[in-house]
């Protein structure tokens, strides 16, 4: 990996509500902050990590028509209120692609060709793709054009059979041929209470089965953190002395020394 080539991460999970818009955005802010030149790509249809940034969902601003051979991905690209940080938003047309990415030929890997300009264009280190909440055609495409998988985690038992099935479509992929070089970069506990012995026990369950991929960092079961999106701010610009704020600061951190992003 050359310094001029940027790291692609995707922030992917077959379940809802386990924290992934708030990681992406909350993480891609944070390597921002430290220096890090970042994209944000919303392949969400509800646009949620757009609105989190304070963005309008524009009719056309997504990846819809260059996925569709109309116009190129670096014509999406927008700038945000963080330094370092741009976005790729995303708006309802999205939802489309679900079913017509199927029609196309080497349909896994629709996003990884309308990306590489960008990937190789030496704007970005890092790009961190914000996937819908189930494993469908655009969080497969997303997986297809990563160089990392990074799951978030929800301190429940629940969320550990998700991961089974998470984990289990990466190997799929590698065996194939499809994305070989594909990782799943660290696992990510969200939603941590430290005050129930549920969350301490999920938590030391996966650091069990994964201890080279749990990051040290862990997100606190948080308001602000709830709150910051609906203000269209990450918790930097939200509540910069809050908990939520410290962790995802110590997850960019890890980030950038696990992937070496500076």
């Amino acid at each position: 990996m050359t310094a001029q080539t940027a790291i692609t991460f995707s922030i992917a999970n077959q379940k809802g509500g386990v924290g992934k818009t708030t990681t992406a955005v909350n993480l891609a802010a944070g390597l921002a902050r430290h220096g890090v030149p970042t994209l944000l790509v919303d392949l969400d249809s509800q646009a949620n990590a757009t609105s989190a940034l304070g963005l309008s969902k524009d009719e056309g601003a997504s990846l819809y028509g260059p996925l569709h051979g109309e116009g190129a991905a670096l014509e999406k690209i927008w700038e945000t209120s963080t330094k370092n940080l741009h976005i790729i938003p995303s708006e309802v047309d999205m939802a489309a692609l679900e079913s017509e990415l199927l029609q196309k030929e080497n349909y896994l890997s629709q996003l990884a060709r309308v990306l590489e300009p960008v990937k190789a264009s030496g704007s970005y280190r890092a790009i961190v793709f914000d996937c819908p909440p189930a494993l469908g055609m655009l969080s497969m495409n997303s997986l297809v054009a990563a160089d990392h998988l990074l799951v978030a985690l929800q301190c429940e038992y629940l969320a550990m059979e998700g991961l089974g099935q998470v984990l289990g479509v990466v190997g799929q992929l590698r065996e194939a041929g499809i994305n070989p070089g594909l990782t799943v970069g660290g696992i990510l506990m969200t939603m941590f209470d430290v005050r129930t012995n549920l969350s301490r026990q999920v938590v030391a369950e996966v650091r069990q089965h994964f201890p080279q991929l749990v990051f040290d960092a862990m997100i606190p079961r948080s308001i602000r953190l709830g709150e910051a999106p609906s203000h269209g701010k990450t918790i930097f610009e939200y509540d910069p002395v809050s908990p939520g704020a410290a962790a995802y600061d110590a997850l960019a951190r890890e980030v950038i020394q696990r992937f070496k992003l500076k």
